[in-house]
């Protein structure tokens, strides 16, 4: 079954020339079936590429998927145009009194401030307050992960050394994990970001258990009690070239970034990346999107509120 988007958006035409099965609006009016509905707060600067991100991965199951776009109304992007957002998202206001089956939380280039001084923090926690009642299960990603261990359960972040950045080689933790039911021994991932969570805070909350990691990029994936709060600190997301995009942009800023890790071959940065996680990102949603979302799910969503 297709992931169901907006007619106009423009990961329509990218995610069709790839295979993708798309259905757009027009189309799905006429199904008579209850697609998941899939809420995703995007917080990463250049929206378009993190939404065309989502809706591939999202889009790559038998399920029929509904996918929402919000962003903050406390936050002016300066890399999406006003037109997109009026044509494509809400605000959290617009759906507040809605309930979904899933959500997304994104990761956002905010992580070396402290989180209260993120401009749109306040709201953000008003959001994440607003899932434990409305959402079924939450998956936040990176600096959103961060952010949601600290508010939910006071776990803190730390500045590393140096930025983490390539794609690194992770285990499952938790053998038996649903969320990474069919993965191989190992698998890889990729990392961007200059903070990080420690294993040992995250081992003294009763409610949370490490379900992956990696001996170089740490704790990769935590998960609450029946999967209700995910929080995965990579970008199983992210397409082959986005870690390139990021060194280049970083070379132009004139910050001196060092090669991402396990990327580019023989670690040239003249030569193109080779994409090593586009499988094990596939099948990470789609087991998220299956049997944490789909088979746990109450089919009158409202119903939502009343779970625990």
């Amino acid at each position: 079954m297709p992931i169901k988007i907006p007619n106009e958006l423009p990961a329509v035409k990218t995610l069709e020339s790839e295979n993708i099965f798309v259905m757009t609006e027009t189309r799905a009016i006429t199904q008579d079936i209850r697609p998941l509905k899939i809420l995703v707060l995007n917080l990463m600067p250049l929206k378009i590429d993190t939404e065309t991100q989502l809706a591939r991965v999202l889009g790559n199951t038998p399920l029929q998927i509904e996918m929402e776009l919000i962003h903050t109304k406390s936050h002016k992007s300066k890399n999406t145009s006003e037109e997109h957002l009026l044509s494509f998202y809400k605000v959290f206001d617009d759906i507040k009194e809605q309930y979904f089956d899933g959500m997304i939380i994104t990761g956002a280039p905010v992580e070396l401030m402290e989180f209260e001084e993120v401009s749109y923090w306040d709201e953000l926690c008003e959001i994440m307050e607003w899932t434990k009642t409305h959402v079924h299960s939450t998956f936040h990603i990176c600096w959103g992960a961060q952010a949601a261990l600290y508010y939910h359960f006071g776990i803190k972040k730390y500045v590393l050394d140096k930025k983490l950045s390539g794609v690194y080689e992770h285990v499952a933790d938790k053998k038996k994990a649903i969320l990474f039911r069919g993965f191989d021994d190992r698998f890889m991932v990729p990392h961007s970001r200059n903070t990080t969570v420690k294993r040992e805070d995250i081992e003294k909350i009763p409610e949370l258990k490490i379900l992956s990691s990696s001996q170089e990029a740490g704790v990769y994936a935590i998960m609450t009690k029946k999967g209700r709060q995910i929080f995965v600190t990579g970008h199983s997301e992210y397409d082959p070239d986005t870690l390139k995009k990021e060194y280049l942009r970083d070379i132009n800023a004139g910050l001196n970034p060092e090669v991402p890790e396990n990327y580019f071959p023989g670690d040239n940065p003249k030569k193109e990346p080779v994409c090593t996680w586009r499988s094990s990102a596939n099948l990470l949603f789609s087991n998220w999107l299956n049997y944490i979302v789909y088979q746990t799910t109450p089919y009158d969503v409202s119903k939502i509120k009343k779970r625990k």
